[in-house]
């Protein structure tokens, strides 16, 4: 005789489950939850009516004000979609992390001390916290202006721990020390990066039917222009005997590019590689030792701003000025000598 099981119990493969059944708007769905193998254990049945109830953890649904909820909705916005690969990916790092920690969460009762608390957390690398704290403001300014789910964000006003150390351009030494210890992939990323003085992200991007011989077009990812930058005599020459390995300067196989986590990995392996003379620099700098050389040259800013592609000239400015009174410094020394 077959045994009277409980309402909604099934057996799939030889495993037990608790069906459970709900429509979502005209369409029926239905959920297999698994339940213990003794059915006569009391383990079972508070499983069982633990599902039954709504209280198992399996079915309890989270708010629709949850970071879950809300992250999703942030997902879908022209905000969020509109924004360069590079944000996105550095946004969805927050994100993820967000979900994985509080993502059943209501933020409706999120309090500044708990957002203050999570940027304490990061307080080692101040960066990191200033960026996870703006990520957050900026999700629970779109949960108050947008969504209407709060009257206030406790996120507001809470200071960040400021601008860190600015990248600083490589030095002669430290290029030639990294250019000893670098395989081909990461010396053509450097060749590339102090040549053009793009972003790190975009040297990825490059390919090579967008290089004639003199000038290479890149589309620069943060500000969505395209751009023809000149290459300098050392660039153009590195690249015309360098093998083509594929449709991208930096090859991942004949027809993807090595991405930029990918690069990022093979930077800090060569960084370490090179010894002390690196320590403490990026892949970044190279864009500003690009910046630093044209300015030392005697470049306007309009001329610096054609080569990096910078919106405005607030940067270009500040590399002539650094790059004057470098002159100015040695012309008055100089003079003291004299």
């Amino acid at each position: 005789m077959r045994r009277q099981r409980k309402p909604y119990v099934t057996e799939k493969k030889g495993r037990l489950y608790y069906r459970l059944r709900w429509t979502d708007g005209e369409t029926r769905r239905e959920r297999f939850i698994p339940l213990p193998g003794d059915e006569d254990s009391p383990e079972f049945d508070r499983t069982y009516w633990a599902i039954r109830s709504g209280t198992h953890e399996a079915v309890t649904a989270a708010p629709r004000t949850s970071w879950k909820h809300l992250i999703a909705s942030y997902r879908k916005t022209r905000a969020f979609t509109g924004l360069a690969a590079g944000t996105r990916r550095k946004y969805e790092a927050v994100m993820i992390q967000l979900e994985e920690k509080n993502g059943d969460r209501d933020i409706r009762k999120v309090t500044r001390q708990h957002v203050r608390a999570i940027h304490e957390k990061y307080s080692e690398t101040p960066r990191k916290a200033d960026h996870y704290l703006q990520v957050i403001r900026l999700l629970l300014n779109f949960a108050k202006n947008e969504l209407d789910w709060i009257d206030n964000n406790p996120a507001t006003g809470i200071k960040l721990f400021g601008a860190q150390k600015e990248w600083e351009p490589w030095s002669p030494g430290a290029l030639k020390a990294f250019r000893s210890a670098a395989d081909e992939t990461m010396l053509t990323a450097m060749m590339l990066g102090t040549g053009t003085g793009q972003r790190p992200g975009d040297l990825c991007g490059m390919m090579w039917e967008h290089f004639d011989g003199e000038y290479i077009a890149v589309t620069q990812d943060k500000t969505k222009e395209r751009i023809k930058v000149f290459c300098p005599r050392e660039l153009r020459d590195y690249l015309a005997t360098l093998p083509k390995r594929g449709r991208f300067i930096l090859a991942k196989n004949l027809t993807e590019p090595i991405n930029y986590d990918s690069l990022q990995k093979l930077f800090a392996k060569t960084r370490k590689k090179a010894g002390t003379a690196c320590d403490g620099l990026v892949m970044h700098g190279w864009r500003y030792t690009a910046a630093v050389a044209l300015a030392e040259a005697g470049c306007s800013d309009a001329e610096i701003q054609s080569v990096t592609g910078h919106r405005t000239a607030a940067m270009a400015q500040k590399y002539r000025r650094a790059a004057g009174q470098k002159a100015l410094s040695r012309q008055a020394q100089n003079r003291r000598d004299g």
